[in-house]
């Protein structure tokens, strides 16, 4: 049996990262990862254009416009031996710390509990006619963004076939101005017919909340352009954002 000085964390909880829905029917809710990711990778780009000049040695690059970036980690989720140090409740720390002095055979928690909190962030939110922007919240990161991509692999199953040890590979995109306002100046007044190039990873939403204030706008610009499909969105397509009555 071990005994010396306590693992500080016992003490002291490492802080966990949390996602918070910061629009929509489900505004407010809060997801408190179980463990923190190892690492995370923050990525931007730019798109850029070439033109050749006649007689020049070499291409001229132009940027036109810049790329949303993105928040990318994997997270980790365990039922089967995970105790009191996950995030969560008080309830979900004592439900876990129960179940990890069982036998395998006995253990009952479904890691797809846990992953499918976070998985269902991708889910359309008919009250707002899109994907909710989220809050991410860890130490000295702050994120605002709608997850994009992810992806689950279960890795453990216990003897009954259900899964209890899981990755899942998350990709988050940035939301531009969310919180700003849309009439700020007289150039961005939503009285004024605009255009706009779509760059990767954006969103009708995401630009009908910029530029209206207004997420559930994304369907003015879908009907000015004649989108069938409004979620599928070319890079480099100009669109028109018309005046709002």
């Amino acid at each position: 049996m071990y005994v010396g000085i306590p693992n500080p964390n016992v003490l002291i909880p490492v802080e966990k990262m949390t996602i918070k829905v910061i629009e929509g029917k489900k505004k407010g809710e809060e997801i408190t990862v179980m463990y923190n990711p190892e690492q995370y990778v923050e990525s931007r780009g730019v798109n850029m254009t070439k033109a050749t000049a006649f007689g020049a040695n070499a291409e001229e690059s132009q940027i036109p416009s810049g790329v949303s970036e993105t928040l990318s980690f994997t997270l980790f989720f365990d039922t089967m031996s995970s105790g009191s140090e996950v995030g969560g409740s008080m309830i979900d720390k004592a439900k876990f710390a129960a179940n990890s002095l069982l036998p395998s055979a006995a253990k009952q928690l479904d890691v797809r509990t846990y992953t499918q909190k976070i998985y269902s962030l991708m889910q359309f939110d008919e009250t707002i006619h899109a994907v909710p922007a989220l809050q991410l919240s860890w130490s000295t990161l702050s994120f605002v963004g709608y997850l994009s991509k992810c992806n689950v692999t279960y890795t453990k199953f216990n003897e009954m076939g259900k899964p209890v040890r899981a990755t899942m590979d998350c990709e988050f995109t940035e939301v531009l101005n969310l919180h700003e306002n849309a009439q700020e100046n007289a150039f961005e007044s939503p009285d004024t017919t605009k255009y706009r190039t779509v760059m990767q990873g954006d969103a009708l939403w995401a630009m009908a909340l910029k530029e209206y204030g207004e997420a559930k706008e994304w369907r003015t610009i879908a009907q000015a352009n004649g989108l069938s499909n409004p979620r599928r969105l070319r890079t480099g397509e100009r669109l028109v954002l018309p005046a709002l009555d």
